[in-house]
């Protein structure tokens, strides 16, 4: 896609949950004189602190003609969000998930092309230093051929975000786009952006905790691309009382063991039959997220934008989620059908 230079001087933000007051925050502190507005539901009790102005209708946000928009509202909402702010040629970073479901996602997509207009996934964890320092090494091939893969998620849900009941949230209800496989898909988005796209999958998972949500805690998937492709196995779960964002690649030459959590990527090299540590973290929690919307920012401005998931690829994801729902109620291994 290329795009046409231009200044970031009004920008909105669409919802004001957790994840839009990070948003509006960030966008105050790297845009201070920028024009910033929110569009969040009228009679909302979440501060607004940093906007200048406050809509409670999508015409009246679309009226502002903002530079660019942050959709951070429900997955359930953001189709509809996009699909309007597309239209009116405004560049759009979309939360994730794309969705909760693949209908209307590929059409969005190609409009946009058409339109000429920049449409991103906010898959962040693509701008961890763990998660590039592990791109660099297999682009080197310091540990050979990739044979197997394990990358795992997990945390207890109801400790996500102390002081709200867990079961009101988006991440626990089905009618917002929750559960384990949209909630926990930054897994399977990296995944897919250092080994490509999978084939075909096999997922189990389902209700296992005691949570009381309507939506899956825990499912394991197996991705397989092929014959003579590395099998990857990822898990993801809102179960594990001891936080837990790990991945471990075997291959030919050498292993790597990553801890996104600890920041440690240790990495065994049959060659000299040795570990080694390295410290691959970022500077705080919050220092991901600023490097995606700079990083946004500048794709907007003409730059590159190597890292950002593109519409294309956040489509690719909820292909990957929708064959996961189809594995699990048919208890088989599937096609991951790329719409």
């Amino acid at each position: 896609m290329v795009c046409v230079a231009r200044p970031i001087e009004r920008v909105l933000v669409v919802s004001l949950g957790s994840i839009g007051r990070r948003h509006l925050r960030n966008l105050r502190s790297l845009l201070p004189r920028a024009d910033l507005a929110v569009l969040r539901r009228p009679g909302s009790a979440a501060t607004a602190e940093g906007a200048s102005h406050v809509f409670h209708d999508l015409a009246s946000a679309l009226a502002f003609r903002p530079d660019a928009a942050i959709v951070a509202s429900p997955a359930t909402e953001h189709l509809a969000v996009t699909r309007a702010l597309v239209a009116e040629g405004i560049p759009v970073l979309v939360e994730k998930p794309f969705a909760d479901r693949l209908e209307g996602l590929a059409t969005l997509v190609a409009e946009a092309d058409r339109r000429n207009v920049p449409l991103f996934v906010a898959y962040n964890l693509r701008f961890h230093p763990m998660v590039q320092r592990v791109k660099a090494i297999l682009a080197e091939q310091a540990i050979g051929r990739v044979l197997t893969v394990r990358a795992e998620v997990g945390q207890y849900l109801p400790d996500w975000r102390p002081g709200q009941p867990y079961r009101e949230g988006v991440s626990a209800r089905r009618d917002l786009g929750g559960g384990a496989l949209l909630e926990l898909s930054h897994e399977l988005d990296y995944v897919s952006w250092l080994l490509g796209r999978p084939e075909r999958l096999f997922a189990a998972g389902g209700q296992l905790g005691d949570l009381g949500i309507d939506v899956e805690d825990a499912v394991a998937l197996t991705l397989r691309y092929g014959p003579a492709a590395p099998i990857v196995t990822v898990i993801l779960d809102f179960l594990q009382r001891a936080v837990t964002r790990q991945l471990r690649i075997v291959g030919t030459e050498g292993t790597l063991a990553a801890d996104l959590m600890t920041g440690e990527l240790d990495l065994y090299r049959a060659v000299t039959g040795a570990w080694s540590r390295e410290i691959c973290r970022p500077a705080d929690g919050n220092q991901l997220y600023l490097d995606e919307v700079t990083a946004f920012f500048s794709a907007l401005s003409g730059g590159p934008a190597p890292v950002l998931a593109s519409g294309r690829q956040g489509v690719d994801v909820v292909c990957q989620v929708e064959a996961a729902r189809q594995s699990m109620a048919e208890r088989r291994e599937v096609e991951i059908d790329y719409a």
